[in-house]
Order: structure tokens, then sequence, then C-alpha cells
């Protein structure tokens, strides 16, 4: 048993805003290349195989981390007591659950069409880099929503074998999202992590977050209100977009940089941003 909370510790799989906020992107994706007169089950069937996908590779990416920040955790108090920072779990048995944790991951990425698997294997570079850019620049938020969003893309592509600009539209509005709420979440830690030596959107905007956050949700819901404005109007998708444009305001008017609490909370706060935005495309034809 203690092996199982250490492997749960180790993935973060107690904490399921992480695979949610790389879940939701893929089901925006999903829905919004969703068509009513196609199969249901099919549309149903992926939304699945990408949650799935979703917890996997989230899981794979969290043991990355750590193995690479594994000496940087034990100075910062909030990540201290991680698995690998404590010395309860090794480097090698780490990296074998990567091993399984990611051929999972392609045994469920294989049952897409080939340029989905292209570009699923394609993220893996995303993936495994975006550890070390706390290393090298001010920008890691970016590489994360780089990375955190590509299944908007997958997701597409999975349902109708190409790519257009609508979807990269879509997926640079969610990399917005994820610079502002990654941004949030990195001021918990953005004064140890100076110390150290770590490089963030939050320790760079350390005197300006809330307009740096502003500018991040408003550019997110410019991008969003014009893919949307088709379908709004007086209808339920309008008031799930509308819930999910506050949710955005209302982080940037509330947010307490200087509080952990009220960082956490915020960025917890987005699982249901991204939730109602699903909402939202995939009811635009009720």
């Amino acid at each position: 048993m203690q092996q199982v909370k250490i492997f749960i510790d180790l993935t973060r799989l107690n904490k399921p805003i992480g695979f949610m906020l790389l879940f939701w992107p893929c089901s925006w994706g999903l829905s919004y290349a969703y068509n009513f007169n196609q199969d249901t089950k099919l549309f149903i069937y992926y939304l699945i195989l990408f949650f799935l996908g979703s917890v996997l590779m989230r899981s794979a990416g969290c043991i990355v981390n750590d193995i690479v920040d594994k000496d940087f955790d034990k100075k910062v108090e909030r990540t201290k007591n991680r698995p690998l920072a404590s010395n309860k779990i090794s480097v090698y048995r780490s990296l074998s659950y990567v091993c399984v944790l990611c051929s999972l991951a392609f045994l469920i990425l294989i049952q897409f069409n080939f340029l989905t698997i292209y570009l699923g294997l394609g993220s893996m570079i995303l993936a495994f880099s975006y550890p070390f850019m706390k290393r090298i620049t001010y920008w890691p938020q970016l590489f994360l929503g780089l990375t955190f969003n590509w299944g908007i893309i997958m997701a597409w592509s999975a349902m109708n074998n190409t790519i257009n600009i609508d979807i990269l539209l879509l997926y640079l509005s969610a990399i917005f999202w994820t610079l502002g709420y990654d941004t949030i979440y990195g001021a918990q830690d953005m004064f140890e992590d100076e110390i150290i030596g770590l490089k963030s959107t939050s320790i760079k905007f350390k005197k300006n977050i809330k307009l740096f956050l502003g500018f991040c949700y408003l550019s997110t819901s410019l991008i969003i209100l014009y893919l949307m404005k088709s379908f709004i109007g007086i209808n339920i998708s309008s008031i799930f977009l509308i819930i999910f444009l506050l949710s955005l305001i209302y982080q940037v008017l509330i947010l307490k940089q200087d509080s952990e609490y009220s960082c956490l909370s915020m960025f917890k706060l987005n699982n249901f941003s991204g939730f109602f935005l699903f909402l939202s495309i995939l009811t635009v034809n009720f």
C-alpha cells in the first residue's frame, strides 16, 4: 500500500486538476469538430480515449518533471516532500513508471488516424522539453501552453483528418488561457524560485501579474468570441459562454498574488472554466 501511495503522489492522481486542465482543451477540439450528423458513439468513444490519454500523459509528465527538478524541489517548501525530492522512490523506478504510462498512452494513440498519431508523437518533443524551460527562459508557461493544449489539434484531426485555421485559433486561445492560469499557479513559489535561480512569467511580471493575467485572458476571450460569433444569441450555448468569460474576469479581479491560498483557489477555478467552455462549444447546435 505504501508503494501505491507513493505512485499516486508521484503522478498527482490525487490532484485531478492537472489532468483535467489537459483534458478540457481536447474536449473543446472534439466538440468544435463534432457534427451532430456524425456518429454520436464515435464522439463519446473519442472523448473517453482523450480523457484516458490525458490522465496517462499528465501522470508521465509529472514524473519526468520531478526527475528533472529533484534537486530544486528539495529547496522549495511546497515541493520538498514529493516522492523523488524526499528520496521515497528511486529515479530508476520512476523512469520505469514513465515507460509503462507512455506505452499505455501509445496504445490509445494508435486508435486514431495516421495524422493524429503523427501529431501525438510530435507532442512528445514539447512534453519532455518543458521541464527544462524554467532554467533557460522566463516563459516556461508559454511552452506549457503549447504542450498542454496540443490535444485541441489532435482532437480536431481525429474527427476530420485535417487541420484548419479555426482550430489553430482555438489552440492559440488556449495557449493564452494556460499562460494566465499557470502564471497564477507559479506565483505560489515565485519568491523561492527566484532565490534558487528558476524562471517563470510569475517572476517576470511579479509587479504586474494582474495586468499580465488580464492581457492573457482578454486574448483568450476575444479569440473565443470570434470563433463563436455565429452562435451567440439567446441560447444555452451563450449562457455557458458567459459563465466561462465571467470566470476569467473573476480571477483577475479577486486574485491576491501574495496569498498562496488565493493563487491556488483561482488556479483551481480554471477546471470549471474549461468545463463551461466545453459545454458552450458542445451545445452550439442545441
